[in-house]
């Protein structure tokens, strides 16, 4: 017989027609070996008082079933809106405590999604915020000149300034998609980074190669020390890019005639890399946030730039099991230190 199918109504049903008429056929079996009737009355009387016990087993039974059930959707209806956590019972050897076991698990789990998918909405929203924030100064310039060169006349010259804007803020629009793209390909992981032992000075020159010339053109001096044989376990590509950002900034906030400086130290379980530059400096309660992404400062808003490459440079740095640490002072410049594992 297949229960799957009975409900619980009836099979209690069955169980007392069963035993009724278990006992009424030994009852009979008695009467007619020992030929009393008290032994039949008594079997009579036994069945009923078994039925009648059943009866009460059945009704207590279901109620039991029926106010576990009402409080079993209660507490599903309590988590699906994530209002309520369900009450741990005390017994721990029932069926229902038992369930109400895989229920307070299903319950955290249910949490643990929930809060991931609202942290995961925020942060697109402050994506979303951020990117139509860095686009909407660009396409309105765009827009302005466009506008000029369509309806007014212009000289030669005019029309030569027009299009060498157009062609900044282009450019600005290039430089922040390609910045998105790195940045998002390296969160979502379709980038992977592949730490191969290579010689640190190679990444550094690659680094370097970045700056040079602008370094140069507003005669700001660069010095390297670096062990020519330091070999380290490192994505030198990626690496590389970390490095540019860093120098990157210290060319574009340090006046000219200024020093950038790289320090290349062996410690114990880690390799420092110190970019230090001599430019208008950091204020210490706001080298907490020069690592978020899109953030500038005020005073630096006339620079190019979107905000995202000391960003950029932290998250490939710790997906290399690094970090950097900054040391900073206003007017007397900063320095970058980035820490990357010996192993």
């Amino acid at each position: 017989m297949r229960l799957e199918g009975i409900s619980v109504k009836r099979l209690f049903l069955l169980l007392g027609a069963g035993t009724a008429g278990s006992m009424l056929t030994l009852s009979c079996i008695l009467f007619a070996f020992t030929g009393e009737m008290w032994v039949f009355l008594g079997g009579i009387l036994l069945t009923i008082c078994a039925l009648a016990w059943l009866y009460l087993l059945t009704r207590l039974f279901g109620r039991r079933l029926s106010l576990f059930t009402e409080e079993l959707c209660r507490t599903m209806d309590h988590m699906i809106s994530g209002n309520e956590e369900p009450v741990q019972t005390q017994d721990r050897e029932t069926l229902f405590a038992r369930i109400n076991y895989r229920l307070l698990r299903l319950y955290g789990i249910m949490q643990e999604n929930r809060c991931r998918v609202d942290a995961e909405r925020q942060e697109l929203q402050m994506l979303v915020s951020d990117i139509s924030h860095q686009v909407k100064t660009p396409v309105s310039n765009l827009k302005m000149v466009t506008d000029t060169l369509l309806k007014k006349p212009v000289t030669e010259q005019e029309r030569q300034d027009f299009l060498e804007g157009i062609r900044s803020q282009t450019d600005k629009l290039e430089f922040l998609f390609q910045a998105m793209v790195k940045t998002s390909r390296l969160e979502t992981g379709a980038i992977r980074l592949e730490k191969k032992e290579g010689l640190l000075i190679d990444t550094v020159a690659l680094a370097l190669s970045g700056i040079v010339y602008r370094a140069e053109k507003k005669d700001i001096s660069v010095t390297v020390a670096c062990p020519d044989d330091l070999r380290l376990c490192h994505d030198s590509k990626w690496t590389a890019e970390a490095l540019f950002n860093l120098l990157d900034n210290g060319v574009k906030y340090t006046p000219a005639g200024g020093k950038i400086s790289v320090f290349v130290t062996q410690w114990e379980m880690y390799v420092e890399i110190k970019v230090s530059d001599t430019g208008k400096g950091i204020t210490e309660s706001n080298q907490a946030s020069i690592f978020r992404r899109f953030y500038r400062e005020e005073e630096v808003h006339e620079q190019p730039g979107v905000g995202i490459g000391l960003y950029l440079a932290r998250e490939i740095v710790m997906w290399q099991g690094g970090y950097i640490k900054v040391v900073s002072k206003p007017g007397e410049g900063s320095s970058f230190s980035v820490m990357l594992p010996l192993r």
